[in-house]
């Protein structure tokens, strides 16, 4: 190991686990079966999985805080969140179901006092809605309780688990979070430091943590760095944050500092910074030894005023919409974007090829996230009240309409149906990504490799598919240049199926759900990232989530869903609320 930076940390004593919820699949849709439009912007776009952020800051209201870095982090994750405090002397959790500013209110960020905090806004890929998946979720180390936020999905949680229940460890969920806790609990009579370096040679995949003992704040990122996560400074001095994008930084009165490198960890406490980095094993054969960020957080994931890499995710996406007008020009009248992320590709798509952008689709945002539905009919509906199309800006007109992806395909049908009867003359398709091809298994939500629509497909079987008189997707080269970094430096598992860390076969050709013997080989995904444990567990992305069977189309067309109901489950269960003394 090796160290840079300031301080070390003194974390804290006991932890306790959770309860965990059985996924359930969203419904999956094979070959050209129309699933009922899996929600804008979820059924088509792949859809991260949670949020995570924390702060260290002596004197400084820090729940209030954090509630407003996982406020801006929302985007991450819709279906529940929780915040962790720490005084110091009393460790306190709140979490419940539903969005940041429905969970929380005056009365109970005052209830939770304390010096640092750690945050987390949820996203289930395909998992159930329950509080029970809700984090942070408490573990031990030999400093004592510590309170963990997950944002990622281990390829190897199945047989992590297995060897662990083997030892007479018992668990409480499904998630695979809580197989990164009670491995700390194995390991509490090894020094803090030394126990999350043997934590991470035991598990593999992507994840990004933020974590607190009594009075330490820690940030830890996989040793490919496929999640996102910086580090931030207050304004006025008063401490550091962590966040899985800088959009929550200012909101917080917080300004970037850096990313936290691949297989960093970084304690902060009254000492100061200090950071540890894990080398791993030298001749492992089952990861890459290169930096591996999701491309995808470019493209869809990552909040336009975010920056990944030193470079403005915003910036980024117009970029490939110039390159893409470039690459596959077309005669037309009108450019417009599909809302949101596909808006910035379509002003560069405008730049580029010199015709107009106007906005021809409107996003109604006070809809809850349709992708949260089950109900095939009620996502459909969820949809068309989602977005409507301008006539007076498609009638007569040849329109280029510039998408961020297409996953499964049935949203992107939709909207091309509701721009032809809007009196569009002709609809042309432009995507700012490569065809989707392969399902992600490292905390992103994405359909079984056989519903994914560019799955031995062809661009021109793809057109048919979704009715546009033209269809074109950025290259890998230009969508590369786009970003500004090489090519190597990036996790593009989803388009070229090279992946940076080996997935299990098991994981790769069955749909397995931790916990869940009859789940197994369905449908159910729920592992990383946060998919849903009550107060202090939750699992990030489910295994399902990490199979090709069950992985997919979290993409271009669900960004941002919101179901009708608002928020699922809220009425199932009662917040959780607890006090614990450290």
């Amino acid at each position: 190991m090796s160290r840079c930076s300031s301080p070390c940390a003194a974390p804290c004593r006991n932890s306790s686990p959770s309860s965990a919820s059985l996924p359930v699949a969203d419904g999956e849709a094979s070959e050209f079966q129309e699933l009922e439009l899996d929600n804008v912007h979820a059924g088509d776009r792949p859809q991260e999985e949670c949020g995570v952020f924390g702060i260290f800051a002596p004197g400084v209201d820090v729940a209030r805080r954090a509630f407003f870095g996982i406020f801006a982090l929302q985007h991450r994750g819709q279906e529940s969140a929780g915040i962790a405090v720490s005084d110091g002397s009393n460790m306190s959790l709140h979490t419940d179901m539903g969005l940041v500013n429905q969970i929380f209110n005056e009365e109970i960020l005052s209830s939770l006092p304390g010096d640092l905090a750690v945050a987390h806004n949820r996203y289930s890929t395909t998992g159930s809605s329950e509080l029970c998946n809700a984090q942070p979720i408490w573990m031990q180390s030999s400093e004592g309780r510590m309170a963990l936020a997950h944002n990622g999905n281990l390829v190897n949680a199945l047989s992590v688990r297995l060897e662990m229940e083997a030892a007479g460890v018992v668990f409480e969920t499904s998630m695979d979070t809580e197989i990164i806790a009670r491995t700390m609990d194995a390991l509490v009579h090894l020094r803090l430091e030394e126990a999350l370096l043997e934590m991470m040679s035991r598990i593999r995949g992507a994840y990004s943590l933020v974590m607190m003992t009594r009075d330490t704040l820690i940030g830890l990122r996989d040793p490919n760095g496929v999640r996102p996560l910086c580090l931030g400074r207050m304004i006025d001095g008063s401490g550091y944050v962590f966040a899985s994008e800088t959009c929550a930084l200012t909101v917080v009165g917080a300004e970037f500092v850096r990313e936290l490198e691949p297989g960093e960890i970084v304690f902060i406490n009254r000492e100061g910074v200090e950071s540890v980095f894990y080398h791993g094993d030298a001749e492992a054969e089952d990861r890459d030894e290169r930096p591996a960020l999701c491309i995808f957080e470019f493209i869809y994931l990552a909040r336009p005023d975010s920056q990944l890499r030193g470079r403005n995710v915003h910036g980024a996406r117009r970029k490939m919409g110039e390159l893409l007008a470039r690459q596959a020009p077309v005669e037309a009248d009108v450019v417009i974007g599909v809302p949101d992320s596909g808006l910035p590709a379509a002003i560069g798509y405008a730049a580029g090829s010199g015709i107009p952008y106007q906005e021809g689709l409107i996003k109604n945002r006070y809809i809850a996230r349709t992708f949260i539905q089950p109900d095939q009919l009620q996502r459909e509906l969820g949809v068309r009240l989602k977005l409507t199309p301008l006539n007076e800006v498609l009638e007569g007109q040849r329109v280029v309409v510039v998408e961020d992806s297409i996953v499964r395909g049935t949203t992107t049908k939709r909207i091309v149906q509701m721009i032809r009867e809007a009196g569009a003359k002709e609809v042309h398709l432009r995507i700012s990504s490569p065809p989707y091809k392969w399902p992600c298994f490292y905390g992103i939500d994405t359909a079984a490799r056989k519903d994914l629509i560019a799955y031995g497909r062809s661009v021109e079987e793809i057109r048919q598919y979704n009715g546009a008189d033209s269809l074109a997707y950025i290259s890998m080269d230009n969508l590369v240049e786009a970003v500004g970094h090489p090519k190597q430096e990036f996790c593009r598992a989803c388009f070229d199926g090279e992946y940076p860390i080996r997935v299990p076969h098991d994981i790769k050709y069955t749909k397995l759900v931790l916990g869940d013997d009859e789940a197994n080989g369905a449908n159910g995904s729920h592992g990383a990232n946060g998919n849903g444990s009550n107060h202090a567990h939750t699992g990030v992305d489910s295994l399902a989530e990490m199979l090709p069977n069950g992985a997919g189309d979290p993409g271009p067309e669900s960004e941002g869903e919101n179901s009708l109901e608002g928020a699922p489950g809220r009425e199932e269960s009662g917040a959780h609320h607890e006090v614990v003394a450290v």
